[in-house]
């Protein structure tokens, strides 16, 4: 091992590098997704195409007890042939630091449209659910979940 000599800083430079850290450390940058965060994110999705009245159903705990796994499940009805079929779902919450939450891919050779997954909420905050359909039409279902002890960082 080679031995190196250590080199000093002025104690100013020193005050200055550990008031930086500690300022830092009392003033988190991480911002939260809101409503209108997610709602440009389904404008961009939708290129501003109007979201149409098809069933999905939707299954979220009202109360989720721990915010570091809530259950998602989700249906939607659809005869899933190569003439109609759903071709993405989008999972957003609007109070994670992220909207997106996840994004599933179906093909007509699926049969049926569902899934079922975990999730972290930090906070109590809506789900929205947004479905794509192979021709280009839209449908929307939301739900609010209060939280009761956050998963990502609240």
């Amino acid at each position: 091992m080679v031995a190196q000599k250590m080199t000093l800083i002025p104690r100013r430079q020193a005050m200055r590098l550990l008031t930086g850290v500690a300022a830092s450390s009392l003033f988190p940058l991480r911002s939260f997704a809101t409503p209108d965060k997610v709602a440009s994110r389904i404008s961009e999705i939708t290129n501003g195409k109007k979201v149409s009245d098809i069933d999905i159903y939707l299954d979220m705990p009202e109360i989720a007890e721990n915010g570091n796994q809530v259950k998602i499940v989700f249906e939607i009805d659809s005869p899933m042939n190569e003439d109609e079929y759903v071709k993405t779902v989008f999972v957003f919450a609007d109070g994670n630091p992220e909207p997106d939450v996840a994004k599933f891919n179906f093909t007509p050779a699926m049969g049926a449209c569902g899934a079922t997954t975990r999730m972290r909420l930090s906070k109590t905050q809506n789900v929205i659910v947004l479905a794509e359909m192979n021709n280009g039409v839209f449908a929307r279902a939301d739900t609010k979940v209060k939280v009761t002890i956050g998963g990502c960082g609240g």
